[in-house]
């Protein structure tokens, strides 16, 4: 009798998963990642989320919950060292037994150079970043400024959440980016999960002719604003423009942690009369009082620009909603 209890648990498995092996326990980091994830995985399971809500990788803190996940998990899907540093140490000492995935060294993704400074010129008009990076008050740049010394090279700084030497880390934002880590995703669950790697192989692929449509989409939608030169809360969004020809004249904020003080906003509403923007956008998960206050008295108008999904719902549609949310709230503005 004793012989046949592996293939009667392995029949019992069976019938309750569809499939003798259970899929892998995967967790991703934030909204898009975990689209992006979901959108491979299918019906074959749901991956876990850390970042969730509203919430920010900027200055989120891990929950009881969040560390049971990574205990648990065989996979971990994020973008990196130099974005989720809330999530570097818990990686090493919490999900020692999962593979953990760095979507940043996908093959085939470039991360741009990090822009150095608020200065407007220098993001828009091909001036050396490094000219400018002193044009901020203290009010703004006293966290730069506490840890390193700045007759450093800028490639050694950490300014505040951002590894100067990783790159700028925001590179969801351009859908060929995703393209690549929708590949990297199924790569990897393919390899731990063979038993399902034809379906994951043909849900990336789907993934893909769809992320091709929301960029025919998205270039036609923001065709009418390229060039029209606009303000933005931090900077978060050179892979978008890249993509799709946009200008972005300056930010509001080095550091989404670190909030401008009266001598900067004085700049910043200056700077907006000089160079003709007509939009300043803040973001839903820092204060958007403080863009009020930039655009009164000038003649542009303030927006909201949502780069990581704060108000939508996860799942496998919330990266093409992100990025539509992104040209709707630009076209809303500019056009």
């Amino acid at each position: 009798m004793q012989k046949f209890t592996l293939p009667l648990a392995a029949f019992a498995a069976l019938l309750l998963t569809g499939t003798a092996f259970a899929a892998p326990a995967v967790v991703a980091s934030t909204k898009p990642v975990h689209s992006l994830v979901s959108a491979v995985m299918g019906d074959v399971a749901v991956p876990d989320l850390i970042v969730r809500g509203s919430a920010s990788p900027h200055n989120y803190s891990l929950r009881p919950s969040d560390a049971a996940a990574l205990e648990s998990a065989d996979i971990v899907f994020w973008t990196g060292h130099g974005m989720e540093l809330f999530l570097a140490d818990a990686l090493d000492t919490l999900s020692g037994g999962a593979e953990v995935v760095e979507l940043a060294e996908a093959p085939g993704i470039t991360l741009l150079p990090v822009r150095e400074g608020g200065a407007f010129e220098a993001h828009s008009h091909g001036e050396d970043a490094h000219d400018h990076d002193h044009d901020h008050d203290h009010d703004n740049d006293h966290d730069l400024d506490h840890d390193h010394d700045h007759a450093h090279d800028h490639d050694h700084d950490d300014h505040a959440g951002h590894d100067h030497g990783e790159g700028d880390m925001h590179f969801w934002l351009d859908p060929e980016n995703a393209k690549l880590m929708v590949t990297q995703i199924a790569a990897t669950l393919s390899a731990a999960d063979p038993e399902n790697a034809a379906t994951y192989q043909a849900n990336a692929e789907a993934e893909q002719v769809r992320l091709d449509a929301l960029t025919a989409e998205l270039g036609d939608t923001l065709a009418p604003i390229a060039g029209k030169p606009f303000i933005v809360f931090h900077d978060a969004y050179q892979y978008f423009e890249a993509r799709f020809g946009l200008e972005v004249a300056g930010t509001v904020t080095v550091s989404p942690e670190a909030m401008p003080g009266a001598a900067r906003i004085d700049q910043l509403r200056a700077r907006v009369s000089e160079l003709g923007a007509t939009c300043v956008f803040a973001e839903p998960n820092f204060e958007p009082a403080i863009v009020r206050t930039i655009v009164e008295g000038t003649e542009a108008s303030a927006g909201v620009l949502d780069p990581e999904g704060a108000a939508l719902t996860e799942g496998p549609n919330l990266y093409p909603e992100l990025l539509r949310g992104l040209a709707s709230g630009l076209l809303d503005c500019l056009g």
